[in-house]
């Protein structure tokens, strides 16, 4: 999955490569501009009109879009208060999606069958076909009240046939790796360091809950609505579309 440099950033200078061997991204954080800060909005993610042609339905893109707004607004919990008016808030930050590849739906569908017909005989995840895989790219920046960028992101993850679930839907892998790029960009901002070294670490407890379908920390969050949790979970397991069970809120005012 190649990055994908879109024009919503106010500048794409000094940005230090990371080349993984499953996310690709370039990033700049200011950890020093950072320590002032305390609060923090999140605007709804936009999605590049690019984007927008390669999904039939604009309501599922925008359900990714909805997955990323959720994932930056719990993971940047993790440090900052957010706020839901821009005019009170320190820093701003908002994302773009500048391309999606869709999932093949039929292929997916496919790989689910043959999973759960092998599970009955052998005791064993079976990956799903290694075709038709989607994937996502994103960017993002925050910047303070006076319009100075103290983080930026280009990023891009494609789907891979162990570890993504198939889901059968055109934004069945990008649904999966949008929170990905959420948690990486709000941890990038809640450590002021780079979100692509060191080893996992266990996360918070505010974290956890929202990810479980709980009440965010913040209720600004709460537009955005909650995490589907174990009902998604299990969901795609059997390789249901993501919209059957992540209900966005019906509007979201910025």
């Amino acid at each position: 999955m190649p990055l994908e440099q879109g024009n919503s950033l106010t500048s794409y200078e000094g940005l230090t490569s990371n080349n993984g061997r499953l996310t690709k991204a370039k990033y700049r954080v200011a950890s020093s501009d950072l320590g002032s800060n305390t609060t923090v909005y999140i605007e709804p993610t936009a999605v590049s009109f690019a984007a927008a042609q390669s999904i039939r339905k604009s309501s599922e893109a925008t359900l990714v879009a909805n997955v990323i707004s959720r994932a930056l607004c719990v993971g940047v919990s993790d440090r900052f208060e957010v706020v839901d008016r821009r005019e009170n808030a320190d820093l701003v930050v908002h994302a773009t999606i500048t391309r999606i590849v869709p999932t093949n739906a039929t292929v997916a569908g496919l790989s689910t069958a043959t999973s759960l017909g092998a599970n009955f005989v052998v005791p064993v995840p079976v990956p799903r076909l290694p075709m038709g895989l989607g994937g996502l790219s994103v960017e993002a920046e925050a910047t303070t009240r006076d319009g100075k960028q103290v983080g930026a992101m280009v990023w891009a993850k494609g789907a891979n046939f162990v570890t993504t679930n198939a889901r059968v839907s055109q934004i069945g892998d990008a649904y999966s790796l949008a929170a990905g790029f959420g948690s990486d960009f709000s941890k990038m901002l809640v450590t002021g360091k780079t979100p692509f070294k060191g080893f996992p670490k266990i996360p918070s407890a505010q974290k956890i809950k929202s990810g479980l379908g709980g009440k965010p920390k913040y209720p600004a969050c709460e537009r955005f609505g909650r995490s589907p949790g174990l009902v998604d979970f299990a969901a795609s397991q059997v390789g249901l579309p993501p919209s059957w069970t992540d209900k966005q809120p019906a509007a979201q005012g910025r």
